[in-house]
């Protein structure tokens, strides 16, 4: 057992500017008895409830000991007093406890041996409670800081991302999984799907032809959708974003568990849009209504009605918008746990990648800057368990060229936003660029060559008029191809074309 001494030791004095009325918790008794435990029998390490490690031991000692341990048993060598022997003969702590005596102590009794989970469990938790002090000291010296350089938001900020951050420490034993468990998973997503009807295995985009394409959205996924400016990026997302919250919403109102539903709480992070300008384009969309015409107050008063009822019936909607410009990783990533926590959110969206901030150590190259965000967004994705959209630019590259649909190069700024997506979507209207190539009209009637011209504009503009294309350029899940849609710019709505219409996809090599 432990040294008398050893247990005597208090905790070290606090620089806190508050008095300390408690010494820190810890229990160096099941420390040493634990570490003697596993000293007799190796195999004690491979049944942890918790995945322990050196600094969750409070006694430095202890640490230094078990650190060695793990370093062994890695190694495949067997751990004994004896075998310890030769790395502690000149270990100062040591010599003050007897020496490598200490350590044939530990193994004396084997008391450890009786229930070393449960002592390996109290560990570990009161490690996490230390740690949960020293975050609260930290807050307290922050909050009694008032030096004019003082920021109390980001204090607030970083206090709530390192409270996260030791919750995360006590719910972060991620074991390997039998295959049993995870075909037992996989069957309820085969359920799910199979009760969807046939397309969707995990969340809804409310679009079936998306869903025919992809299966939905599914959890851990990263997914970029990018596009050049005037492609509809921000408005296919917004429509998403409402037709996995509505489809929850009604699910919810019609019995439906939750857990059964194909729809979920959604967290539409909108870095260049305010959430009143997204609130007015949801709104124009569902009650059919000009959002150019609602901006400018030039509708009618049945208009008005119509908005007013489709407002009611989306009062309690789980979307959730946070207009927050220039979010770093980090602060995305505190308030998305907020948000998974208070509301269950099971899908976030983000608008758009390029406009999010970097750590100041990669600020000073914009490709490892936007390197940093996607592998970021995609930590995110698998900490949370939720899919992810993420917008993204295009370069300039596509104008460029006659065809002008994208391509995985056109992505902006870094190939590491492709190598960390699991799908990859690809915005295409053929209507913007005819419009954009619209001849003069003539000046007088006997200019024939200019009256054909037009009217070959004009019949080719009618033929691609408000359809669009979902390029599915990458998905780890399926095949590539494209999706053909309707678009209403108006109401900046997507939709399902008719099943004629929607002929004539192509894959990808």
């Amino acid at each position: 057992m432990a040294s008398s001494d050893l247990l005597l030791r208090e905790a070290p004095a606090s620089n806190s500017p508050l008095p300390a009325m408690r010494s820190l918790p810890a229990n160096i008794e099941a420390e040493a008895a634990f570490i003697g435990a596993l000293l007799i029998d190796n195999r004690v390490v491979e049944e942890l409830p918790v995945p322990l490690a050196a600094e969750h031991f409070f006694e430095p000692l202890h640490q230094r000991i078990y650190e060695r341990i793990a370093a062994l048993l890695e190694r495949g060598a067997v751990v004994t007093p004896v075998t310890l022997k030769p790395y502690f003969e000149a270990d100062e702590g040591l010599k003050e406890l007897g020496g490598i005596t200490y350590l044939a102590r530990l193994t004396a009794d084997g008391q450890g041996l009786l229930a070393p989970r449960e002592l390996a469990q109290q560990i570990y938790d009161l490690a996490l409670l230390r740690e949960l002090v020293t975050v609260g000291r930290g807050l307290v010296e922050g909050a009694l800081d008032t030096s004019e350089s003082v920021a109390p938001l980001e204090q607030i900020e970083h206090a709530e991302a390192e409270l996260f951050r030791v919750a995360e420490g006590a719910s972060t034993d991620s074991q390997a999984e039998s295959f049993g468990a995870a075909t037992h998973t996989a069957l309820g997503m085969i359920e799910k799907a199979i009760n969807s009807g046939g397309n969707v295995s995990g969340k809804t985009t409310g679009l079936t032809s998306i869903n025919e394409k992809v299966g939905g959205l599914h959890d851990s996924d990263l997914i970029i959708l990018a596009g050049r400016p005037g492609m509809g990026k921000s408005s296919l997302a917004t429509n998403i974003a409402f037709n996995c919250a509505d489809r929850l919403l009604r699910d919810k109102r019609d019995g439906i568990d939750p857990s059964q539903s194909v729809g979920a709480a959604v967290a539409l992070f909108s870095l260049e849009m305010s959430a009143d300008q997204l609130a007015t384009r949801i709104l124009a969309e569902q009650a059919g209504i000009s959002s150019e015409a609602l901006r400018m107050g030039k509708i009618s008063r049945d208009d008005f009605q119509q908005l007013s009822f489709a407002s009611q019936r989306l009062a309690e909607l789980p979307l959730y918008i946070d207009d927050t410009p220039a979010l770093s990783v980090s602060a995305l990533r505190t308030r998305a746990r907020r948000l998974k926590r208070r509301h269950d959110i099971g899908l976030i969206v983000l608008d758009y990648l390029q406009l999010m901030q970097g750590s100041r150590r990669s600020q000073d190259n914009r490709v490892n800057e936007i390197s940093e965000i996607s592998r970021g967004l995609k930590t995110l994705a698998k900490e949370l368990e939720v899919p992810v959209i993420a917008l993204s630019q295009l370069s300039r590259a596509v104008e460029q060229r006659e065809d002008k649909r994208p391509m995985l190069s056109d992505l902006r700024e870094s190939g590491s936003i492709e190598q960390d997506a699991d799908m990859v979507w690809f915005i295409y209207r053929e209507d913007y660029y005819v419009a954009s190539r619209e001849p003069k009209m003539p000046s007088s009637d006997d200019d024939i060559a200019a009256h054909e011209a037009h009217a070959a504009w004009a019949s080719e503009m009618e033929r691609v008029h408000g359809l669009a294309e979902l390029i599915v350029a990458k998905q780890r899940h399926g095949a590539t191809g494209k999706v053909r849609m309707r678009f209403e710019p108006k109401i900046t709505r997507f939709s399902d074309l008719a099943e004629d219409d929607r002929r004539g996809g192509y894959d990808y090599d």
